[in-house]
Protein backbone atom coordinates (compact mmCIF):
# COMPACT_ATOMS: atom_id res chain seq x y z
CA UNK A 1 0.00 0.00 0.00
CA UNK A 2 1.79 3.76 -1.06
CA UNK A 3 0.88 5.95 1.25
CA UNK A 4 0.89 10.03 1.12
CA UNK A 5 3.29 10.94 3.50
CA UNK A 6 4.41 14.65 4.69
CA UNK A 7 7.72 15.53 6.42
CA UNK A 8 7.43 18.87 7.89
CA UNK A 9 10.10 20.68 9.37
CA UNK A 10 13.32 19.25 10.57
CA UNK A 11 16.27 18.82 8.01
CA UNK A 12 18.60 15.66 8.79
CA UNK A 13 15.71 12.96 9.60
CA UNK A 14 13.58 14.33 7.13
CA UNK A 15 16.63 13.24 4.51
CA UNK A 16 16.69 10.03 5.88
CA UNK A 17 12.57 9.46 6.20
CA UNK A 18 12.28 10.75 3.10
CA UNK A 19 14.99 8.53 1.60
CA UNK A 20 13.64 5.55 3.37
CA UNK A 21 10.11 6.13 2.58
CA UNK A 22 10.38 6.32 -1.42
CA UNK A 23 12.26 3.59 -1.26
CA UNK A 24 9.56 1.31 -0.34
CA UNK A 25 7.16 3.54 -2.36
CA UNK A 26 5.63 5.95 -0.61
CA UNK A 27 4.41 9.59 -1.76
CA UNK A 28 6.53 11.96 0.21
CA UNK A 29 6.30 15.84 0.19
CA UNK A 30 8.17 17.70 2.67
CA UNK A 31 7.36 21.03 3.71
CA UNK A 32 10.25 23.44 5.23
CA UNK A 33 10.54 27.24 6.33
CA UNK A 34 14.95 27.20 5.62
CA UNK A 35 15.42 28.13 1.45
CA UNK A 36 18.67 26.39 1.84
CA UNK A 37 17.35 23.29 3.18
CA UNK A 38 14.18 23.40 0.68
CA UNK A 39 17.40 23.60 -1.57
CA UNK A 40 19.61 20.72 -0.88
CA UNK A 41 16.36 18.71 -0.02
CA UNK A 42 15.24 18.85 -3.70
CA UNK A 43 18.41 16.84 -4.40
CA UNK A 44 16.57 13.47 -2.90
CA UNK A 45 14.74 11.75 -6.26
CA UNK A 46 10.99 11.70 -5.92
CA UNK A 47 10.31 14.05 -3.07
CA UNK A 48 8.27 16.60 -3.30
CA UNK A 49 9.60 19.91 -1.34
CA UNK A 50 7.31 23.15 -0.64
CA UNK A 51 8.69 26.25 1.13
CA UNK A 52 7.09 27.79 3.75
CA UNK A 53 6.51 27.78 7.42
CA UNK A 54 4.13 24.18 8.20
CA UNK A 55 2.34 25.44 11.08
CA UNK A 56 0.81 27.75 8.50
CA UNK A 57 -2.84 26.45 7.61
CA UNK A 58 -2.27 28.48 3.76
CA UNK A 59 1.27 26.64 3.26
CA UNK A 60 -0.50 23.26 4.26
CA UNK A 61 -3.33 24.03 1.94
CA UNK A 62 -0.61 25.06 -0.79
CA UNK A 63 1.18 21.51 -0.35
CA UNK A 64 -2.18 19.93 -0.76
CA UNK A 65 -2.07 17.63 2.80
CA UNK A 66 -5.89 17.47 1.96
CA UNK A 67 -6.62 13.56 2.90
CA UNK A 68 -2.69 12.70 3.11
CA UNK A 69 -2.09 9.30 5.03
CA UNK A 70 0.62 10.51 7.53
CA UNK A 71 1.88 13.98 8.29
CA UNK A 72 5.36 14.29 10.53
CA UNK A 73 6.33 17.09 12.42
CA UNK A 74 9.95 17.37 12.67
CA UNK A 75 10.66 21.21 13.94
CA UNK A 76 12.60 21.95 17.27
CA UNK A 77 9.78 23.52 18.53
CA UNK A 78 7.08 20.97 20.70
CA UNK A 79 4.60 24.07 20.40
CA UNK A 80 4.95 24.28 16.20
CA UNK A 81 4.89 20.42 15.91
CA UNK A 82 1.53 20.82 18.08
CA UNK A 83 0.11 23.08 15.68
CA UNK A 84 1.09 21.12 12.84
CA UNK A 85 -0.90 18.51 14.42
CA UNK A 86 -3.61 19.56 14.92
CA UNK A 87 -3.81 21.71 11.62
CA UNK A 88 -3.16 18.48 10.08
CA UNK A 89 -5.82 16.26 12.14
CA UNK A 90 -8.77 18.68 12.50
CA UNK A 91 -8.58 21.26 9.15
CA UNK A 92 -6.92 18.68 6.67
CA UNK A 93 -8.30 15.30 7.58
CA UNK A 94 -4.76 13.59 8.03
CA UNK A 95 -5.77 9.63 8.69
CA UNK A 96 -2.32 9.84 11.07
CA UNK A 97 -0.38 12.51 12.65
CA UNK A 98 3.41 11.78 14.30
CA UNK A 99 5.62 14.36 16.56
CA UNK A 100 8.64 14.40 17.95
CA UNK A 101 8.59 16.31 21.28
CA UNK A 102 11.61 17.29 23.26
CA UNK A 103 9.53 17.59 26.83
CA UNK A 104 8.41 13.85 28.26
CA UNK A 105 6.06 15.62 30.22
CA UNK A 106 3.81 16.72 27.22
CA UNK A 107 3.21 13.14 25.88
CA UNK A 108 -0.21 12.44 27.41
CA UNK A 109 -1.49 15.78 26.47
CA UNK A 110 -0.19 15.27 22.79
CA UNK A 111 -2.14 11.84 22.93
CA UNK A 112 -5.13 13.83 24.84
CA UNK A 113 -5.77 16.13 22.03
CA UNK A 114 -5.70 12.84 19.38
CA UNK A 115 -2.08 13.17 17.81
CA UNK A 116 -1.43 9.57 16.70
CA UNK A 117 2.06 8.79 17.99
CA UNK A 118 4.14 11.11 20.46
CA UNK A 119 7.83 10.44 19.89
CA UNK A 120 10.68 11.39 22.96
CA UNK A 121 14.21 11.40 22.55
CA UNK A 122 13.87 12.01 26.59
CA UNK A 123 11.59 9.17 27.26
CA UNK A 124 13.10 6.72 24.85
CA UNK A 125 17.03 7.19 25.70
CA UNK A 126 15.45 6.83 29.72
CA UNK A 127 14.04 3.83 28.72
CA UNK A 128 17.34 2.13 27.03
CA UNK A 129 19.46 2.94 30.09
CA UNK A 130 16.57 1.58 32.58
CA UNK A 131 16.24 -1.78 30.39
CA UNK A 132 20.08 -2.44 30.18
CA UNK A 133 22.22 -3.16 33.19
CA UNK A 134 25.15 -0.75 32.00
CA UNK A 135 25.54 2.87 30.60
CA UNK A 136 28.25 1.37 28.53
CA UNK A 137 25.99 -0.90 26.45
CA UNK A 138 24.43 1.58 25.12
CA UNK A 139 26.99 1.66 22.19
CA UNK A 140 25.31 -1.72 21.00
CA UNK A 141 22.33 -0.46 21.16
CA UNK A 142 22.42 2.88 19.06
CA UNK A 143 24.12 2.46 15.85
CA UNK A 144 27.26 4.27 14.74
CA UNK A 145 28.78 5.41 11.92
CA UNK A 146 26.83 4.57 8.81
CA UNK A 147 24.46 2.39 10.71
CA UNK A 148 20.94 3.27 11.53
CA UNK A 149 18.10 3.14 14.25
CA UNK A 150 14.94 2.11 12.70
CA UNK A 151 11.67 3.05 15.02
CA UNK A 152 8.76 0.49 14.10
CA UNK A 153 5.55 0.40 15.55
CA UNK A 154 4.26 -3.47 16.78
CA UNK A 155 0.28 -4.52 17.39
CA UNK A 156 0.47 -6.67 20.00
CA UNK A 157 -2.81 -8.99 19.05
CA UNK A 158 -5.13 -11.06 21.41
CA UNK A 159 -3.47 -14.05 20.36
CA UNK A 160 0.42 -12.82 20.58
CA UNK A 161 2.72 -15.26 22.86
CA UNK A 162 3.78 -11.99 24.81
CA UNK A 163 0.16 -10.85 26.44
CA UNK A 164 0.47 -10.77 29.64
CA UNK A 165 3.97 -11.38 30.34
CA UNK A 166 6.50 -9.02 31.70
CA UNK A 167 9.11 -6.90 30.12
CA UNK A 168 11.69 -8.96 31.51
CA UNK A 169 10.07 -12.25 30.88
CA UNK A 170 10.31 -11.59 26.96
CA UNK A 171 13.15 -13.02 24.86
CA UNK A 172 13.83 -9.86 23.05
CA UNK A 173 17.19 -9.76 21.32
CA UNK A 174 19.50 -7.81 23.36
CA UNK A 175 19.89 -5.48 20.40
CA UNK A 176 16.12 -4.35 20.45
CA UNK A 177 14.36 -2.07 22.74
CA UNK A 178 10.87 -1.32 23.29
CA UNK A 179 11.00 2.30 23.90
CA UNK A 180 7.54 3.15 24.67
CA UNK A 181 3.84 1.34 25.00
CA UNK A 182 1.01 3.00 23.70
CA UNK A 183 -2.03 1.85 25.49
CA UNK A 184 -5.36 3.56 24.19
CA UNK A 185 -4.91 7.28 25.10
CA UNK A 186 -1.81 6.87 27.49
CA UNK A 187 1.88 6.12 26.67
CA UNK A 188 4.03 4.85 29.19
CA UNK A 189 8.28 4.48 29.22
CA UNK A 190 7.90 0.50 29.80
CA UNK A 191 10.08 -1.11 32.88
CA UNK A 192 11.08 -4.45 33.29
CA UNK A 193 7.55 -5.28 35.72
CA UNK A 194 5.17 -3.81 32.66
CA UNK A 195 3.08 -6.21 31.09
CA UNK A 196 2.43 -6.26 28.04
CA UNK A 197 -1.69 -6.09 27.21
CA UNK A 198 -3.63 -7.21 24.20
CA UNK A 199 -3.97 -3.93 21.68
CA UNK A 200 -0.82 -2.32 22.91
CA UNK A 201 1.24 -0.51 20.42
CA UNK A 202 4.98 -1.20 20.76
CA UNK A 203 7.76 1.10 19.46
CA UNK A 204 10.36 -0.90 18.65
CA UNK A 205 14.25 0.83 18.16
CA UNK A 206 16.17 -1.59 16.44
CA UNK A 207 18.08 -2.07 13.40
CA UNK A 208 17.12 -3.88 10.07
CA UNK A 209 18.64 -7.04 10.83
CA UNK A 210 17.11 -7.11 14.12
CA UNK A 211 13.59 -6.04 13.58
CA UNK A 212 12.77 -9.66 12.31
CA UNK A 213 13.70 -11.53 15.47
CA UNK A 214 11.95 -9.14 17.33
CA UNK A 215 8.24 -9.30 15.26
CA UNK A 216 9.24 -13.51 15.71
CA UNK A 217 9.18 -12.94 19.17
CA UNK A 218 6.00 -10.60 19.35
CA UNK A 219 3.94 -12.83 16.91
CA UNK A 220 5.26 -16.45 18.04
CA UNK A 221 6.43 -17.54 14.36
Amino acid sequence: MNLRVFLIGGFNKTKYLANSLIKKGHKVTAINNSRENCLALTEIDKLTVFHGDGSKPFILEDADVYDADIAIALTNSDADNFVICELCKKKFNVKKTVTLITDPRKIDFFHSVGIDLVVCAVSTISSIIEQQAFFNELTTIIPIGESRIKISQLPVSDTAPVVNKKMKDINWPKQIVIGCIQRGEKSMVPRGDTRIHAGDILLLISSDEHETAAVQELAGR
